[in-house]
């Protein structure tokens, strides 16, 4: 069971009558500045492995926050958890509960597993919303490059029994409120369509990984399921799509982007598409003041409390 991230208030203690020479005496400040960061805790234990997640919230006594779950890309592989972790801390100081997941990677369990793990981080977030403060009526996800793929792939998939784990999920829909997508893959068969600076349909490229160990090309009935645009349906109720993507991404190419894009106004989703001039793939672009209002006047207007305005 986590331990709450809100203590009750110590009882009063009496000031230390000593001194020492050339002593200084400031007035302490009590109002927190930071937020607080519980890392590592285990939201499920599969394939012998530890599933973990980073929690950050804003400074304060706070409860009802909204949550914004992230998912570190890393192609599939092992991921660097804390890779993005002072940005995420940065943007959590706007008002946001920020959890960073971990998935098994593609090395230990091929797809779906990524998603089917991202759903049970979400699932345990939320059965334990009292005690992190969090409102789970208000949940957002966030994540790039795979990571963009894994929270995509979970909005789309959420209620498809396919896409339900025996152990955490079939207990109605995540009702997930937004989803942001920062330069991730959506058609692991077109990435050679473009110029990369990689391999994509070898048995060892990410995708092929991503797959079993597979070539792309060979395995059209392994490939299906992980396309965004095989989950693309009119009629769905799908939450808001903000996809941001950089016009130089060597790795996963901007057509990417446009192709979720198009499937998703075909079908009459809601969806903003942000090229950024001359970004690559990832790095300060993403991050920067300007593209982070971006990222949170969306988040506010779509987990706004209902006629309460912005969180």
């Amino acid at each position: 069971m986590p331990t709450p991230l809100h203590h009750p208030p110590l009882p009063p203690f009496p000031d230390s009558g000593r001194t020492a020479p050339g002593m200084r005496t400031l007035p302490a400040e009590h109002d927190p500045v930071h937020g607080t960061a519980r890392l590592g805790i285990e939201y499920a234990h599969r394939d012998g492995r530890s599933l973990v997640l980073h929690l950050l919230v804003p400074a304060g006594e706070r409860t009802g926050l909204p949550l914004l779950v992230h998912v570190q890309g890393s192609a599939w592989f092992e991921q660097e958890l804390g890779l993005n972790l002072p940005a995420l801390a940065a943007f959590a100081a706007r008002g946001y509960a920020v959890a960073t997941v971990a998935y098994r990677p593609s090395t230990v369990a091929p797809f779906p597993a990524q998603v089917l793990d991202l759903r049970a981080a979400v699932r345990f977030l939320h059965r334990h919303a009292g005690e992190f403060g969090l409102d789970p009526r208000r949940t957002a996800l966030w994540g790039d490059s795979s990571g963009g793929h894994t929270v995509v792939l979970a909005a789309l998939t959420d209620g498809d029994p396919a896409f339900a784990h025996p152990e955490e999920d079939g207990h109605g829909p995540l009702g997930v409120r937004a989803v942001v997508d920062y330069y991730g893959p959506t058609d692991i068969a077109a990435m050679s369509a473009e110029p990369s600076a990689i391999d994509h349909d070898g048995p060892d490229s990410p995708e092929g990984r991503l797959i079993g160990g597979h070539r792309v090309g060979e395995r059209p009935d392994l490939v299906a399921p992980t396309l965004a645009a095989t989950h693309v349906r009119p009629g769905a109720v799908l939450p808001p799509f903000l996809l941001v993507h950089g016009s130089r991404d060597r790795l996963v190419p901007f057509g990417q982007s446009v192709l979720l894009t198009e499937a998703l106004q075909r079908a009459g989703h809601r969806v903003d598409l942000v090229r950024l001039e001359g970004a690559d793939h990832g790095g300060p672009p993403f991050w920067s003041g300007t593209v982070l209002d971006l990222v949170d006047g969306f988040l506010r207007t779509h987990l706004a409390q209902d006629g309460d305005g912005p969180p």
